[in-house]
C-alpha cells in the first residue's frame, strides 16, 4: 500500500499549553485504483474538549453569523456549540441591520446586536465601528478572560482599543483573504500593497492570529507576521450525507425532470464576482450535455444571469437546512474556480455529501481536495482547460466519480466540530492568554518567549 503524507499540514500533533492529554483521532479512506490499493491516513492528536478549566469569552464578529448566510457563519455557530459543552462562558457581540429580527441569544449565550452600517462594496454584509462605545461597558460588565474577533472587519477597531486599554488578550480569527477580494472588488493599481499593509497594521495588536487555511497563515508569515496559527476545519456530517439524495430536488438542479438523466454539475456558495462563477461557462461549453445548478445568492448574481443566458444553468437562490443538504446530495460533481477561498467548507460539504470536487490549485482548496483521490486540484491559469478534463473524466466514467465521491466521504468524517473547537479553547486560546502575559513592560511581544510558546501551539 502507499501512504500519502498529505499537503504539509495534513499531518498534524497537537501540543498543549498545560497538561492536556491527547487523545488520537484517525480516518483512512481505502481504494482500489488499477489493482494497487491506496491508502488515506489522517492522524491528530486531540485533547478531551473540557481539558482546560472554563474561560470568560466575548466574541466579536460580523458580519453576523445568525441571519448571514457563510461558511463562516456555520463555523461560528459550531465553535459556540461546543464551547458550550465545554462549560465555557460566552457573549456574542455583532451588527444587524434588522434589530427587531435579530437573536436575542444562541444556546443560552446572549447576544449584543447594534444596527451597523453597510458595506459600500458588498451591501448584504453589515458592519460596525461601535460609535456609541457599547462595547467597552460591555467588557466592563462580561469580564471576559480573553477577547475573539473576526477580520477583516469593522468591529476589529474598538476590539484593539478597548482590549489594550483594559488590558486583555486579544486573539483574530482570519476569514477572509483580503488581498483577493481586493483585487476582485477594487481592481485599482497598488490595491495589493495597500491590502497587504492593512492584514499587518491590523492584525500586529492581535496576541495571536487563527488564519482559516494553512495557506492564509503562509501569507501572513510571509509578510512577517510571527504569532500565527490555523483555526482547523469541521464538518457536520449528520447533516451532510449521501442519504439526502433525492429525486425532485435533482429534478429542480437539473431544471425539470426531463433533464434530470444528464450530469449536474453543482456550485454552493455566494454568488460574488470574486469567485469567478464566469469560468464554468468554458467548462459547459468544453463539456457537453452537462448542467450547472448554481445555489447561493451575492452582488454578482444580475451578471451571473446575463452570461449563462441560454445555457443549461440554475440559479436556486439561497438554500439551508435540509434543502441545502438535499441540493448537495443530489448532484453529481461539485465544482469550485474561485482562487480565493479560505475556508472551503462548501467543498468539505459537498464530499461529506458523497460528490467527488473538482477545484483550482489555490486558496484553501489545497487542504481539502487530496488530488486524484477525493478530486482534482487544476491549474489555475489556463483557461479552466484542465478544469474541462477532469470534470470531463468523471462525467463519463460513473465507476471513478464512485470511488472518489466514496473516498471524499470518508475523508470529511474524519473532521470533526468538537475537535475544532477542543484544539480552539484548549490550546489556541491558552496560547494567546500566555503570549498576552508575556509581553515586555512596554506592552510588546518578547520575542524569545513567543517563538517558545508559539512553537507549543497548533502551527
Amino acid at each position: 500500500s502507499v501512504a500519502h503524507s498529505f499537503q504539509r499540514n495534513r499531518l498534524q500533533r497537537f501540543g498543549g499549553i498545560g497538561k492536556v492529554n491527547a487523545i488520537s483521532s484517525t480516518a483512512s479512506v481505502e481504494t482500489e485504483q488499477s489493482g494497487s490499493k491506496s491508502e488515506v491516513i489522517l492522524k491528530r492528536k486531540i485533547p478531551p474538549l473540557d481539558a482546560e478549566p472554563p474561560l470568560r469569552v466575548l466574541v466579536l464578529v460580523e458580519p453576523t453569523p445568525f441571519t448571514y448566510i457563510s461558511g463562516y457563519a456555520n463555523r461560528f455557530k459550531e465553535m459556540l456549540r461546543y464551547l458550550k459543552d465545554a462549560g465555557d462562558v460566552v457573549h456574542i457581540f455583532t451588527a444587524d441591520p434588522n434589530l427587531a429580527n435579530a437573536p436575542k441569544d444562541f444556546m443560552g449565550f446572549p447576544i449584543s446586536t447594534v444596527r451597523g452600517f453597510s458595506f459600500p462594496l458588498y451591501k448584504q454584509v453589515t458592519l460596525t465601528f461601535d460609535l456609541k462605545f457599547q462595547l467597552g461597558k460591555l467588557i466592563d460588565d462580561f469580564k471576559p478572560d480573553i477577547i475573539h474577533v473576526s477580520t477583516p472587519s469593522a468591529v476589529l477597531n474598538p476590539a484593539i482599543l478597548w482590549a489594550k486599554i483594559k488590558n486583555i488578550p486579544l486573539i483574530m480569527s482570519y476569514h477572509t483573504n483580503l488581498v483577493e477580494y481586493g483585487k476582485a472588488y477594487l481592481p485599482l493599481p497598488g490595491v495589493v500593497a495597500f491590502a497587504n499593509f492593512l492584514l499587518m497594521l491590523y492584525h500586529s495588536p492581535a496576541d495571536y492570529v487563527l488564519c482559516t487555511s494553512p495557506q492564509l497563515q503562509a501569507d501572513l508569515q510571509a509578510l512577517g507576521h510571527k504569532r500565527v496559527g490555523v483555526w482547523q476545519k469541521g464538518i457536520n456530517t449528520e447533516l451532510f450525507s449521501p442519504k439526502f439524495r433525492d429525486s425532485a430536488m435533482r429534478a429542480r438542479l437539473a431544471g425539470g425532470e426531463e433533464n434530470a438523466g444528464s450530469s449536474i454539475l453543482i456550485y454552493v456558495g455566494r454568488l460574488g464576482f470574486e469567485k469567478r462563477l464566469d469560468r464554468l461557462k468554458s467548462v459547459l461549453d468544453r463539456v457537453p450535455g452537462t448542467r450547472l445548478a448554481l445555489v447561493g445568492s451575492g452582488p454578482a448574481e444580475k451578471q451571473l444571469r446575463e452570461i449563462f443566458r441560454d445555457y443549461p444553468v440554475v440559479f436556486t437562490g439561497a438554500l439551508q437546512g435540509e434543502e441545502l443538504s438535499r441540493a448537495y446530495a443530489s448532484g453529481d460533481i461539485f465544482v469550485m474556480p474561485s482562487d480565493s477561498e479560505t475556508l472551503g467548507f462548501v467543498v468539505l460539504e459537498a464530499l461529506a455529501s458523497g460528490l467527488p470536487a473538482v477545484g483550482v490549485r489555490a486558496g484553501g482548496l489545497v487542504d481539502i481536495i487530496v488530488n486524484e483521490e477525493t478530486g482534482y486540484l487544476v491549474n489555475n491559469n489556463d483557461d479552466m482547460v484542465e478544469f474541462s478534463q477532469r470534470v470531463a473524466e468523471l462525467v463519463k466514467d460513473n465507476g471513478l466519480r464512485q470511488r472518489m465521491g466514496s473516498n471524499g466521504l470518508a475523508w470529511a468524517q474524519g473532521w470533526s466540530w468538537e475537535a475544532a473547537t477542543s484544539v480552539l479553547r484548549n490550546i489556541q486560546y491558552r496560547a494567546a492568554i500566555a503570549l498576552h502575559k508575556a509581553r515586555d513592560e512596554k506592552g510588546r511581544h518578547v520575542a524569545d518567549i513567543e517563538a517558545a510558546i508559539v512553537k507549543n501551539s497548533v502551527i
